[in-house]
């Protein structure tokens, strides 16, 4: 905490020297979202550049004087927190005045933006996201509040915990962790009791895109076990980016790819060439969109795509059929294929990639 309130009185030391000297104070960002300040090491996955390109943000200048004085209000705020060890999450952050921030978007991005100019993890700054993902299976675990958490008993899912960072005596039996993109198909592993059927493992689903929480509990789990890291996704470009999140990391979370980032996971399903495989019936399929067309053609330009030749098989099968599908397309051979046949026979004979 002490590196936190150091790193923040810089910032406000530095304001303070520029109006004695008479000049606009401005605090300088790196360009996170820029992919000219991203580069690809396969052992951390997209990490920022040391020496990247950045933007100031001006208190004398109309159209950021704004976002200055809104940054100031917020480092204010974590440096308060920071020092009587209290936390809040975004969502709070944003409550507590509604017309000064606009939206909970401006406060998000603010958050990120100084996270990155004071080179410190988000968790550090006592900032909370709101959590929605969901874990199950083979692992218990203590919350830093002593309140002790157990995934294995539960019928149905517990939420990732908001403070990954504080949880504790980490336990699980489990033989692989399945990440599993939609909270449908979870649900329905779910309720197949998949997680104990085939061998015990670890489910974890981020509802989509994943927030910060989910795939620090991702990584955390894999700092604590080192067991294999599967995902099941749709078979679609909106799956696939969702996966290289998880593998790989987002560019405007590269900052911090080294706390967030599993580069081990593995693409188990729904691959493109398993709906040829599986003779999925054509009118089952989905036609690309536009959009579609335009996400696949960016994923294959990604520097991470060069070392996954077979991801890049994968890639080219969906670029040339132009068609999608969702994991639940495999109800149209049995209503339990996917817990029944096609994760265990993935599983047993390893077909990964």
């Amino acid at each position: 905490s002490s590196e936190v309130l150091e790193a923040i009185e810089n910032v406000i030391q530095s304001v303070f020297q520029s109006l004695a000297q008479n000049k606009a104070p401005v605090l300088t960002v790196a360009n996170r979202t820029d992919w000219r300040n991203i580069e690809f090491k396969d052992s951390v996955g997209l990490r920022m550049i040391p020496r990247c390109t950045a933007k100031q943000i001006r208190s004398d200048c109309p159209q950021s004087a704004k976002r200055f004085a809104l940054m100031l209000k917020i480092l204010s705020m974590i440096y308060k927190m920071v020092q009587s060890n209290t936390y809040a999450t975004k969502r709070d952050i944003y409550y507590s005045d509604t017309l000064l921030f606009g939206s909970q978007s401006v406060v998000d991005q603010i958050i990120n933006d100084i996270s990155c100019m004071l080179k410190i993890p988000r968790r550090s700054l006592h900032v909370l996201s709101t959590t929605k993902g969901f874990v199950a299976g083979n692992l218990s675990y203590t919350e830093e509040d002593g309140t002790k958490v157990n995934c294995t008993c539960s019928a149905t899912a517990v939420t990732v915990p908001s403070n990954v960072q504080g949880i504790k005596n980490l336990t699980s039996h489990a033989k692989f962790i399945l990440i599993v993109e939609k909270d449908a198909t979870f649900q329905r592993l779910l309720d197949d009791d998949f997680f104990n059927k085939v061998s015990p493992c670890i489910m974890i689903t981020g509802r989509g895109i994943p927030d910060l929480n989910t795939r620090l509990l991702v990584r955390k789990l894999w700092d604590s076990f080192q067991i294999p890291i599967f995902t099941l996704m749709d078979a679609d470009p909106h799956g696939v980016e969702i996966m290289c999140v998880y593998k790989y990391g987002s560019v405007s979370m590269s900052f911090e790819a080294h706390h967030l980032t599993v580069p081990s996971i593995k693409w188990l399903g729904l691959l493109p060439s398993d709906l040829q495989r599986l003779n999925i019936c054509k009118d089952a399929l989905i036609p690309f969109t536009k959009q579609d067309e335009n996400k696949l053609a960016s994923i294959q330009k990604r520097p991470y795509i060069d070392c996954q030749p077979l991801w890049k098989k994968e890639l080219e099968i969906m670029a040339a059929s132009k068609l999608k599908a969702e994991i639940q397309v495999l109800t149209s051979l049995s209503s339990d294929y996917l817990s029944r046949v096609y994760l265990p026979n993935k599983l047993q004979f390893g077909g990964w990639l």
